[in-house]
Order: structure tokens, then sequence, then C-alpha cells
């Protein structure tokens, strides 16, 4: 017989899930936008690109501003926090204590940047992760018997 696992804890693997997604594709187009800095460069400047495409004008333009040094640093920083959000889904899809530990830590360190963010500059973006964060650590911390007995 399958193993029934709790609604609100699909939810927070799906959540997890879509994070490490965006997270991965991220670390990729940092690293890509790396490696091919010049030609980035170059086609920014083109004919083709002052006349149309004003949204990737507009994100070849900030990316460019960008120092190499900070493209590689947060181009591995996302990879390496992508491979940390895969291992906590997979960890809580099999209902393993570490994974619930590992989320409660990595969440709860992550609220009062969120908080700052917040106060910096609203955006409904910002205020949707930080609600969500907020959920999944009021879950974990209420239902961590239930879900924290794998090892």
């Amino acid at each position: 017989m399958k193993k029934q696992r709790a609604p609100g804890l699909i939810a927070i693997v799906l959540y997890k899930t879509f994070v490490a997604f965006l997270l991965i594709v991220t670390s990729i187009a940092l690293l890509f936008a790396l490696k091919n800095h010049q030609a980035l460069e170059d086609f920014s400047e083109s004919y083709l690109l002052e006349t149309k495409l004003k949204i990737v004008e507009f994100l070849l333009d900030k990316v460019l501003q960008i120092q190499p040094k900070t493209l590689l640093f947060s181009g591995l920083a996302a990879g390496v926090y992508a491979v940390l959000t895969v291992l906590e889904a997979v960890g809580l899809w099999y209902e393993k204590g570490w994974a619930t530990i590992l989320v409660l830590v990595l969440v709860g360190i992550s609220i009062p940047p969120e908080i700052y963010e917040l106060v910096e500059g609203f955006t409904v973006i910002k205020l949707a992760v930080f609600i969500a964060n907020i959920a999944v650590l009021w879950y974990l911390l209420h239902h961590l018997p239930k879900h924290g007995k794998g090892a």
C-alpha cells in the first residue's frame, strides 16, 4: 500500500521543487552570461536590438553592468543553493528528519533578510515569498513529530 503524504507536505515539496528549478535556471543564466560576456556586449550594441526587443535590451543592460566576479559568485551561489533546495525537497518527500531540520534552519535564517527587503522596497513577489516561507516554517514547526521520524 502506498504511503499517504499530508497535503501540506506535498505543497512544501512542490514549492521547494519550483524554487530549485528557478535557482538552476538563474545559475545557468548567470554562468552563461559570464562565459559569453563579450558576445552579449556586442549583441547589445547591434542594430537588431536597438530597433526591437526592449525587454531583452533592458535585461542585457542590467547583466552587462554586473562585474564578472559577481556573475561567477552569484552563478555558483545560486547553483549551490539549488542543490540544497533539491535535497530539501527530496528529503521532505521521504520524510527524513534531517530534511525537516535543514528546511527549518534555511527558511528560519532567510526570514530577517526577507523582512529587510520588504521594508526597503515592497513588491508583491517579495511579499508572496515571505508569506510562503512563513507558512513553510509554521507548518513544519507544528508537524515536526509527524515528518521528523526518518533519519
